[in-house]
This record gives C-alpha cells, structure tokens and sequence, in this order.
C-alpha cells in the first residue's frame, strides 16, 4: 500500500480509503449506534465539571481514565471484533481497545488534544476509523501553530504514528453547517 503521509514534519499520519466496497459502511455505523452502551460524560478540566459534547464508549483490556472519566475495561462486541482485525491488518501494529465516540450533529466536537497518556506509550499507533457523516478534523503543531485540516468521510482511516502524539494536538470541532450523525473508533493499544 503506497501512503502519503498527511503531516509535513515531526510525526507520521496516513490516510487509507477502506470504501471500496467490501464492508457495508453505513449498516456498521447504524448497528453501531443503536446497539453500543453510549454515555454521556463530564470531564473535570482545570476544576471545574464540564460535559462532554459527544458521547461515548469503551472496550478494551485494560481501565482507561482521562480528565476524571473512567471507563472500565470490556470485552469488544462482535462487530468491533471485526474491526480490530481490519485496523491490526491496515496499520500492522496490535491493538487492546478502541475508544468509540459518537457525534450526534455538528454541535460535538472534542477540542484540541493529543493521545500522549502514559498508558499509551512513548511513541503510540492510534488507528482512527470514520463513519457516518464527513466532518472536518484537524492537526496542529504544537510548536509552530502550522494547522493541517481534513475532512474525513465514511470508511476513511487515519492512522497516526511515530512521533505524531508529541509534537501534534487533534480536534474536531464544531461547526454550524447541518451535519449528521459520525461515529469515530479509535483502536488503540494500553500498556
């Protein structure tokens, strides 16, 4: 596979178009969306409880805990089995949990962030897949302010690695236009 790499300097992020046809998109996310234990969250940043404008899900191995949510570690349902396969497959890395978020329209978003948690490791492999609604999704550099911006569709993998967590913060942000529904799995390995 012949991959461009979407970040110009300091980390390594490839998109891979996963739509050719082989797995039904659109009927993953619908099951997934109906069938998964979303939740909605409130995260305790800088001392104050905020909720979180997306709602979310957690399978994995091991607990993970961010800005005062904790998700406890759950076996993968059937489908994200399947999933895990295909994102071991495409990025040649191996995964113990996926982190599912789901943005119900254009007013969730999670903000400028990156995946740099101990837990993950020094230098994580973070395979992000896209369903449903195309959303904007953005890079940017935490040194030079240098944004790189994408929009990512249905089927579309982003997978960032190398030094990407480091020297590049994430977002996708909110945005007024009407938006349906996007579930964004994050596969990712705890060690």
């Amino acid at each position: 596979m012949n991959l461009k790499n979407v970040l110009p300097y300091d980390g390594q992020s490839y998109l891979v178009d996963d739509s050719d046809g082989e797995l039904n998109w659109p009927e993953i996310a619908a099951h997934l969306a109906k069938t998964l234990p979303w939740r909605v969250e409130t995260a305790r940043l800088f001392g104050r409880e905020i909720p979180v404008p997306r709602m979310t899900a957690w399978f994995g191995t091991k607990c993970y805990a961010y800005s005062g949510i904790r998700h406890e570690a759950a076996p993968l349902p059937g489908v994200l089995e399947r999933l895990h396969a295909r994102a071991e497959k495409l990025s040649d890395a191996s995964y113990n949990s996926v982190l599912c978020n789901l943005y119900r329209d254009g007013r969730d978003s999670v903000g400028w962030h990156s995946d740099s948690e101990a837990i993950l490791g020094d230098r994580p492999t973070i395979a992000s897949l896209s369903l449903g609604a195309t959303r904007r999704f953005q890079f940017r550099h935490r040194k030079t302010k240098e944004t790189i911006t994408l929009e990512l569709k249905e089927g579309q993998w982003l997978m960032m690695v190398g030094q990407t967590q480091r020297y590049w913060l994430h977002q996708l942000p909110k945005t007024v236009a009407p938006v349906g529904c996007r579930i964004n799995l994050t596969f990712r390995r705890m060690i």
